[in-house]
Parts: C-alpha cells; structure tokens; sequence
C-alpha cells in the first residue's frame, strides 16, 4: 500500500509539471493573426517584441474594394506588398517587395520590439483604392513548417516530433532570457527613476532654505532701514 501511494504521488506531480510546462509554453508561443484595411498609399506599421535568434514568418493576403460589388475582392495583377522591417536599434532586417499575396521571413539579432511595415506599391492603376490585409504572424517554433522539414531531410514521425519539442524548449529558453532581460531594464529604470526623484527633492529644499534666508536678510535690512529694530 505504501508502494502504491508513492506511485501515485509520483504520477500526480509528473502531471503537474507537464500541466504546468503546456501552459508556460501556450504562454510563451506567439501567434498574431488580423486584417486592418490601408488606402494604397498608406503605410502600416505594427510593434512585435521578440527575442534573439528567433524565426518570424508573416503570412498575408492583400483584398480590394469593389465599390460595384460593395465588398471586397481579389486584387488585380500588378499590385503588390514592400515588407520592411527593423529592429530595437532601427537597424533594417527586412526590405523587399511581394506580391499581393505572399510570405515574408526574418530571424532576430536582438532581443526587444521589432516594428514590422507593410505598403503597396503605388501605380496608376490603382490610385486611392481601399485595401484589406489579412496578416498572420507567427513567431518561434510555429513559423517552422515541421512537414516540410519532415518531407526535405526525410525524417519519421517520431523524430520530427522530438525535433519540435527540442526547439519549442529552446523557444521558452529564449522567452524567459527575454523577460529577464525586461525585468533587468525595468529594474534600472526604476532606480534611475527614483534617483531623479530623489536628487530633485533635495535641489527644491535647497532652493527653498536659500530662499528662505534670502527673505530673512532682506526682512532684516527692511527693518534696520525702517529703524525698526
């Protein structure tokens, strides 16, 4: 019986963990998928914080209004998609024109907020016309297409599998250096916050104690030339 309740608290925590290392990971994984309309013109620019040495893979679709029809419609041939992107130190990673529907791929250098551009080319043909964009973008592990990889290096089941968990543990390695990281700088700021605080609390209370005996010299020199004391 003692062999037994063991085992069955042994098997209960080790459910735990995984319980709890599924949800760090749900945590952890960043998928973002939208649409935002832009006139053709427009520039749409979108902030994604991302750690370092990590693959993000945007997939998108460009749609435009068809005032006949009152919805919006498949583009015409001609009219693609400039992809930019930059990061924390505004250095460009990415800068290159697709089609009207495609995907674009890039991996981080740095840790921090990336800021991800996206606008057509502007033509005759096209002038002031309504666009949807459908974007979908995914960051870690979920930009890897394990099948492909599966099909290219002609790998089973089992080790494609075990490859992915590998790089899903390495993706919450990155994620947790990257909070780190944010706590460190949110740390330093707050310090340096309060080191401002308190450096300009002591230069008012100086200004106020010269003020104060600016006034009492000034009363005193009122009063002696009044003959009042």
């Amino acid at each position: 019986m003692m062999w037994q309740s063991t085992l069955n608290i042994d098997m209960t925590i080790s459910m735990h963990r995984q319980i709890q290392f599924l949800v760090v990971f749900l945590l952890m994984s960043s998928i973002s998928a939208l649409y935002f309309h832009i006139q053709e013109t427009e520039k749409k620019c979108f902030i994604e914080e991302i750690p370092d040495q990590t693959m993000v893979t945007g997939n998108y679709k460009v749609e435009m209004f068809d005032e006949q029809k009152n919805t919006f419609v498949p583009t015409l041939v001609g009219l693609g998609m400039l992809v930019q992107v930059k990061d924390p130190e505004e250095k460009e990673l990415l800068s290159r024109m697709y089609a009207a529907e495609g995907r674009f791929t890039f991996t981080s250098h740095t840790s921090g907020e990336h800021q991800i551009c996206l606008h057509s080319n502007s033509t005759a043909w096209f002038g002031g016309g309504k666009l949807r964009v459908h974007l979908d973008i995914q960051v870690g592990d979920h930009a890897i297409d394990y099948q492909d990889v599966a099909n290219k290096e002609k790998l089973s089941e089992l080790q494609i599998r075990v490859r992915q968990l590998l790089e899903q543990v390495e993706q919450i390695q990155k994620e947790q250096n990257y909070q780190r990281y944010r706590e460190e700088r949110f740390r330093q700021t707050s310090e340096s916050t309060n080191q401002r605080v308190l450096y300009w609390a002591l230069a008012q209370t100086f200004v106020l104690l010269l003020t104060g005996l600016w006034q009492m010299r000034h009363l005193k020199g009122f009063f002696e030339a009044k003959k009042l004391v």
